[in-house]
């Protein structure tokens, strides 16, 4: 058997809303960007899945082909020593003039087919419709995408349609090249249900495989879904196919952490947005993930079932997971040792597909709007170029051998207890294999070595480490002390690290004033010591700055590379640090960032005003400061991924937003539907703060904004804050005693 391949490729779609087109290319850069090309190569990628997409191509459907672009792209990949998998539309309804439903859509696809295949006649591999099935239910069942129809016998017409695209494709691609490969796509998972939903199991059981059914020729009288799709009135059409299939020579499987899915009959536990139904009831949609015992059979279970339904060739054709950095490398390598062992087992599986390599745009809302939501990829395009992640490193790994780095060890969110969303439901459905036989193996030994157990930040990192299955080990000063060497060498050897975050420091900025030397040793001179040591190690290190280093004499946001200028002993404390760690040399990341809120933290500026207002009593803010709040949450998360995926220098981390404290006030007041009009703008000097502060603070970034808008972390701190208070009143309820809730 032939070794195991890296395939690649990029997030491509192309879909259609109404009369606009969403182009993922387009948006993630990729467009302008040729050398994403040599990012790619460097990966160790065999294989490329690459958009030759006749919406791109033939934009008016006249045969007015451009392909320059493409002629471009598929040459440096040629060059490259890449092998291009040539896709013709992905999730798109062709040109303008066309639709899936038009009748004409499948003979003009086949003409761009074939004028594409004489374009490029060395291309050898061919996906020419992305997920068919997949494209049917979002444009015909759901009414999502153009044509935005929702009717089963339209459904049904446009997976027909596509499949007769992609047979008249093929016979059309070899009549160039005889010996060119169908790669077939689609998204695979598993229904689960209730018994009283096991009608509605069964269907999408039999529904998931029509794709593939359909261009084997095998939807003939007998299929389980043969006399629905007659009773449609395409029983003609089906014969068409059966007559002349075009089995696959790879089925390329797409699987996600959302594909397999569990219907609950029994509504009540789930949020109404989960709640649908068919004809008959109305069920709970879940992912399976969040509420089997045992857990779904997953990628795994998916590829074996179809090399037992089809005994063809397979491939892993998109293997992504919008989630945290150490999960999508988790993610990836679990598909890849999953691929190994069904190898061991006899199953033919060519290849496992590192997809999205740039990231997705907006798929949270299946691609209806253009909100700016991003699930980062192998690279980070927020950045100019874009920034390599870890999942970059793990798929050089997994490319060239190695062992498994520490940091990212041991079983995804997946497979452990956090998995569970739903009250948990003991399934019965036969797995095609044993569970027991494919277990995460446990977490690595090295831990993330968090300095300063006692402070917001350090708490927070630990309990981000808690929920990611990050290995950590959280020092108190008495375990280290930043102002000893020798303590700081023995924490260091002893728990071996293989990464050492510093979020311990003097945080009193006002006190700082009278007390400089002590601020100077906690801040600066403690730091470098920590730094010093790390970098003499070869270890990864982080330490955090503020937005406090600078004068506020700008009138934009302050970026990286704007020089520091502070006006207080804290802001100097922290100036020193950072040119100092610098300095070093080694692998150092700084963290300029500022104004915390966190409903863990009760003595914030933001649990404070929540107090004060819940008690309907005035509260006073700086009105001539502006700022860039912060919600730890979100900081926390962003350096746990900047730190997995070996970044190093200055970074801007706060929420995106600039405003006064006052201002803040208020959004805050609003959120939480209490009176904005008890907040009292002043002027900063009126509070009588010994250490003066720059009027303009407000932190933007020329590395990538990290960050989500300050809006959204606003909205997400109430949800928090409110869920806490309920929880506190419910449990007062039980004990028979009236609840004291606080902000915090």
């Amino acid at each position: 058997m032939t070794p195991l391949e890296l395939w690649g490729g990029h997030e491509c779609t192309v879909n259609r809303v109404g009369d606009r087109y969403f182009d993922q290319t387009v948006r993630s850069g990729h467009q302008h960007r040729l050398n994403d090309l040599d990012r790619f190569a460097d990966l160790g990628l065999t294989a490329l899945r690459y958009p030759v997409l006749w919406e791109r191509v033939d934009a008016q459907g006249n045969g007015a082909f451009d392909w320059r672009w493409t002629d471009q792209r598929l040459t440096r990949i040629r060059d490259l020593g890449l092998r291009p998998i040539a896709g013709l539309l992905h999730h798109g309804s062709g040109p303008a003039p066309t639709h899936l439903l038009d009748d004409g859509f499948a003979p003009a696809f086949a003409a761009y087919a074939r004028a594409a295949a004489e374009r490029y006649p060395w291309i050898e591999d061919w996906t020419p419709v992305n997920e068919p099935l997949t494209t049917a239910r979002f444009s015909a069942l759901y009414g999502h995408w153009y044509p935005h129809r929702a009717d089963e016998r339209l459904f049904w017409t446009a997976l027909v349609n596509q499949v007769d695209a992609t047979r008249f494709a093929m016979r059309e691609i070899r009549a160039v090249r005889p010996d060119a490969r169908l790669i077939q796509t689609e998204d695979l998972g598993r229904t689960y249900s209730t018994l009283a939903l096991a009608h509605q199991a069964d269907f999408d059981n039999a529904r998931r495989w029509m794709t593939w059914d359909l261009l084997e020729g095998r939807v003939t009288p007998g299929h389980p879904l043969w006399r629905r799709l007659e009773g449609f009135g395409l029983g003609e059409r089906l014969a068409a196919i059966a007559d002349a299939p075009c089995p696959p020579d790879v089925l390329g499987v797409n699987h996600y952490l959302t594909s397999d899915r569990f219907l609950d009959h029994r509504i009540g536990g789930y949020p109404a947005e989960r709640v649908g139904g068919n004809e008959f009831m109305t069920f709970a949609d879940v992912e399976a993930v969040r509420a089997l015992l045992p857990a779904p059979d997953g990628l795994e279970g998916a590829l074996q079932e179809a090399w037992t339904r089809y005994g063809r060739p397979l491939a892993v054709t998109e293997c992504h997971n919008g989630c945290t950095r150490e999960e999508q490398v988790r993610w990836i390598r679990e598909a890849w040792e999953a691929a190994g062992r069904l190898r061991g087992r006899g199953v033919d599986l060519r290849a496992v597909t590192a997809w999205a390599l740039l990231g997705t745009y907006d798929w949270n809302s299946l691609l209806t709007r253009e909100a700016g939501h991003y699930e980062v990829g192998a690279f980070d395009v927020r950045s100019d170029p874009p920034r390599p992640t870890a999942l970059a490193a793990e798929l050089r790994r997994l490319a060239k051998g190695g062992a498994v780095p520490s940091a990212t060890a041991g079983p995804g969110w997946w497979r452990r207890d956090i998995r569970l969303q739903f009250k948990p439901v003991f399934r019965t459905v036969e797995s095609p294999e044993p569970r027991a036989e494919w277990r995460a193996s446990a977490t690595g030994s090295q831990p993330l070595l968090i300095v300063g157990a006692t402070g917001t930040l350090g708490k927070a990192l630990a309990r981000a480490c808690e929920w990611r299955g990050i290995g950590y080990r959280l020092t108190t000063r008495r375990e280290l002390s930043l102002d000893d060497d020798a303590s700081v060498a023995r924490m260091l050897d002893a728990a071996e690290p293989w990464a050492v975050v510093n979020a311990a420091g003097w945080v009193r900025v006002d006190e700082a004033e009278a007390e400089p030397a002590g601020c100077f040793a906690a801040n600066a001179e403690g730091a470098v010591r920590l730094a010093r040591a790390c970098r003499d190690r070869g270890l990864p290190t982080a330490a955090f700055s503020s937005d406090l280093v600078f004068d506020g004499r700008r009138d934009r946001p302050y970026v990286e590379s704007d020089a520091p200028a502070p006006l207080n002993v804290y802001g100097a404390s922290k100036a020193r640090a950072e040119r100092e760690i610098l300095e070093l040399g080694g692998k150092a990341l700084v963290v300029r960032t500022a104004a915390f809120f966190s409903a863990y933290d009760p003595y914030n500026f933001a649990a404070h005003l929540l107090r004060t207002l819940a008690a309907s009593q005035p509260f006073s803010a700086a009105e001539d400061l502006t700022i860039s709040p912060t919600y730890v949450p979100d900081l926390v998360d962003a350096v746990l991924d900047l730190m997995l995926d070996g970044e190093t220098g200055v970074r801007h981390l706060a929420n995106e937003g600039a405003l006064s404290w006052a201002e803040f006030a208020r959004e805050l007041a609003r959120a939480f539907d209490l009176d904005a009009d008890l907040v009292r703008g002043a002027p900063a000097a009126s509070f009588g703060w010994a250490a003066a502060r720059p009027a303009y603070a407000a932190l933007g970034t020329e590395r990538g904004r990290l960050m989500p808008p300050l809006e959204n972390a606003i909205a997400r701190y109430a949800a928090v804050v409110r869920e806490a208070q309920f929880a506190a009143e419910a449990e007062a309820l039980i004990d028979g005693a009236p609840a004291r809730v606080t902000a915090s």
